[in-house]
């Protein structure tokens, strides 16, 4: 708003915004390899155990019984069902990439929640959820095999409270399915995981077919935000980028100060970290970025209402010479 009607907005803070994830902009696998860093962060076992978990979900998935292994294995309300003993009708046959789909959005959300104390954003979760996760999957017993590994690691996001008996992979509470219909009509973000670099073959095929838009229609689009970067140089100004890096939305957002007014604020923190509410476990850099932000803004308004208090006493006093001068000629 404030790039395109900066007569409304005096100022603006835009907390992880991806305004740059755009095709030619940033590479299309970005987003996946910040949420593959936060993990390899934590420890490279755990890393390459969830790396590994693809495969083995594909392998299980392709038994003649690798379905209702999978279904009890991770504790399904429904189970999976192939399309040989479908008799509803309406009942599509259920894949083992339902499974890897709701363990990535598992994953996804754990690297933008990694929040250094416990919430209920997105879930309830501990604080350093991806910590908490990689604990769980590092800890099994060597007898323990990789998707056995994973049910105990992903529980920490889907059951923190231990208070779930089983897992619907349709359920959708926070309307996520409406946020990817728009990520992929309104603004077409350019994001594909490559096997050698994150755990994910790439996502932004499948949703071409899911949409109905072919290729050429889309490339079209996504360039015509190409222009971006060169808008905020020419036209942009009063805009903080604050970035919190362990979120994979920063690495779309903008990471460098573009002028003295539009300021990127860059730490390692999780998704809107400097919006959510100050806590004890709130480490130093995120009240100095706090801080930072506030003092930019008091600016803003600051120079907005004295130059807009300055005009006011300027047309007061045209007001009166216009008295002074006209009005004894009318008497």
């Amino acid at each position: 708003m404030r790039l395109k009607y900066p007569h409304i907005a005096i100022g603006a803070l835009a907390a992880l915004a991806p305004v740059l994830q755009f095709e030619d902009l940033v590479p299309a696998e970005t987003y996946y390899d910040i949420v593959s860093n936060d993990f390899k962060c934590e420890t490279m076992s755990c890393f390459n155990t969830i790396k590994d978990s693809w495969d083995a979900i594909t392998y299980e998935g392709q038994k003649n019984d690798g379905l209702q292994l999978l279904s009890k294995m991770f504790r399904l309300c429904r189970w999976f069902i192939d399309s040989d003993s479908i008799k509803d009708e309406f009942r599509e046959p259920e894949k083992a990439e339902d499974l890897s789909d709701w363990l990535e959005s598992a994953y996804n959300f754990l690297a933008m929640t990694d929040y250094p104390y416990p919430t209920d954003f997105v879930m309830p979760l501990p604080g350093n959820p991806i910590n908490e996760v990689c604990i769980k999957i590092d800890s099994c017993s060597d007898r323990t095999s990789i998707l056995e590994r994973i049910f105990e690691g992903i529980s920490v996001y889907y059951n923190y409270t231990g208070a779930v008996d089983c897992f619907d992979l349709d359920d959708d509470p926070h309307g996520t399915d409406g946020w990817i219909w728009q990520g992929n009509i309104m603004l077409v973000a350019s994001l594909s995981a490559l096997i050698d670099v994150s755990e994910r073959v790439n996502v932004f095929g499948p949703c071409l077919v899911r949409t109905g838009y072919q290729e050429p229609l889309l490339d079209a689009y996504i360039t015509a935000h190409d222009d971006f970067k060169s808008a905020l140089k020419l036209f942009g100004s009063k805009i903080i980028f604050s970035n919190g890096l362990l979120d994979p939305c920063s690495g779309g957002s903008v990471l460098e100060d573009v002028s003295e007014t539009i300021v990127a604020l860059t730490e390692n923190g999780a998704h809107h970290l400097d919006l959510r509410a100050a806590t004890a476990e709130d480490p130093d850099w995120l009240l100095q970025q706090r801080a930072t932000e506030i003092k930019l803004i008091e600016g803003w308004l600051n120079n907005y209402y004295q130059a807009k208090k300055g005009n006011f006493w300027r047309i007061k006093v045209m007001i009166f010479g216009y008295f002074l001068v006209y009005m004894p000629l009318s008497l």
